[in-house]
């Protein structure tokens, strides 16, 4: 959508906005919530020249498709009330999921308990202390005892050491990297929970997915917004903050606000901050969460390659995590008839891969892909997107509950909402949505 005219027509000073930094879906959620009831005027403001955050759509194969994949679960209770009251829920698929593991050369189906009693990689007996600790999982409600104790830790002396070499090791490893032995067990528990929870009826795990892509929530919201009269700029970047003038530089401007909301990671709202030694203990609270960055390759080809809608890359020194057939979810008609792929990867951001040139990571990624799938030929790939993100998953290591920042910041009317603030649950739209409300309400009540 075309942006907003400039910020001189954003507000008077006599009626200066509410300023949303960050036009992720939260921020979104948020302008809208707030417009809704009555609490502008409102502006967001966008670093880069889209809306959407990591569900931000880009044309591929002639329809919108996000830079990095995203599904709906059953359980996403939040987002799905926002789809039916913006009226877009026509547009919303439910399929059935398909999972698999590669591992010692080949890939192994992992959808079923037969799946699991199949996966040899794994030794009889750990295979049935797999099962065995997942449907514990599964069923357990109360997360607050796992929180103080690593995963690997517990799910090494739960699953044993062959469940643990062949499952949960190669992915915490490929999710978190040289985090992976700092991770909490609560921050896994809710992975499991979540995803056990996706299912009725006993049957497969359902995944929904929109029909025109995530853009469909994004572009309604924005549009709804506007109708109330929400301003949206794209390309403003929010450079530091005046609290005591209640003020926003943005662009090289002083911008004057009401209240301003910060979304993005934590440790960039850590360098808005003002160098006051009032603020020190903050600022280091802020610093104190770590990211990884992340690598999206998206790729349309006229092969289908593989079964599954997710593979999981557990072998040893694999360059990426996971591998997705889009088109697993929304039928390649819905795409001119092309499949539509993603390879994706959690990285540091000083580790050799992150600064490739998308040729190279691309020409890598493809070599490997041959490997687990002999048949994928790289010269049929009709496009290629490659896409970066810095502070794409925080660590949720066992002390986190004490690193989590809360929504009002020291700053008068100065608040923040963003993923690190989500525990033990992970980044997701749902999850975005929800903290929106939440927000939302905790504004409009003070």
């Amino acid at each position: 959508m075309p942006p907003d005219p400039g910020f001189q027509n954003m507000s008077s000073p006599h009626h200066p906005p509410t300023l949303v930094a960050g036009g992720g879906l939260t921020g979104l959620t948020l302008a809208y919530r707030l417009a809704k009831a009555g609490a502008g005027p409102i502006t967001v403001i966008e670093r880069s020249d889209h809306f959407g955050g990591l569900a931000a759509g880009f044309e591929i194969a002639g329809t919108s498709l996000e830079r990095t994949y995203h599904h709906l679960f059953l359980t996403d209770t939040d987002i799905l009330e926002l789809v039916e009251e913006l009226g877009v829920g026509k547009n919303l698929r439910w399929c059935d999921s398909s999972t698999a593991i590669y591992l010692d050369g080949r890939v192994w189906p992992f959808m079923s308990p037969l799946d699991l009693l199949r996966f040899k990689p794994c030794s009889l007996v750990g295979r049935i202390r797999l099962g065995l600790v997942a449907l514990y999982l599964q069923k357990r409600t109360n997360w607050r005892g796992l929180a103080g104790e690593t995963a690997a830790d517990w799910m090494a002396r739960a699953c044993g050491a062959s469940g643990m070499a062949s499952v949960w090791g190669p992915l915490l490893r490929g999710k978190f990297d040289r985090y992976a032995d700092r991770v909490s067990m609560a921050w896994l528990w809710a992975r499991i929970h979540i995803r056990a929870n996706s299912r009725q009826d006993g049957r497969r795990e359902q995944l929904g997915y929109f029909q025109g892509g995530f853009a469909v929530i994004v572009d309604r919201l924005i549009e709804e917004s506007r109708r109330l009269g929400v301003v949206f700029q794209a390309n403003s970047r929010l450079e530091t903050l005046d609290p005591a003038g209640h003020r926003a530089r943005v662009n090289g401007d002083w911008v004057p606000y009401r209240r301003c909301v910060f979304t993005g990671p934590s440790q960039a709202f850590a360098t808005l901050l003002p160098q006051e030694p009032n603020l020190a203990a903050y600022r280091r609270q802020l610093d104190s969460i770590d990211y990884l960055c992340a690598i999206c390759l998206v790729f349309s080809s006229d092969q289908a390659i593989g079964d599954q809608y997710w593979l999981n890359i557990n072998e040893p020194g694999a360059p990426f995590l996971v591998f997705i057939r889009h088109t697993r979810l929304l039928d390649p008609s819905h795409y001119g008839g092309r499949h539509l792929y993603y390879i994706g990867a959690y990285l540091p951001e000083d580790h050799p891969q992150y600064s490739l040139s998308d040729e190279a990571l691309s020409a890598r990624w493809y070599e490997y892909l041959r490997r687990i799938y002999p048949g994928f030929e790289p010269s049929r790939v009709q496009e290629r997107h490659v896409f970066r993100f810095r502070h794409a998953q925080h660590i949720v290591d066992t002390a986190y509950a004490e690193k989590i920042p809360a929504y009002k910041t020291p700053l008068p009317d100065v608040w923040l909402s963003n993923f690190s603030q989500i525990f033990p649950e992970d980044r997701g739209t749902n999850f975005a949505v929800r903290e929106a409300n939440k927000l939302a309400r905790l504004i409009l009540d003070s």
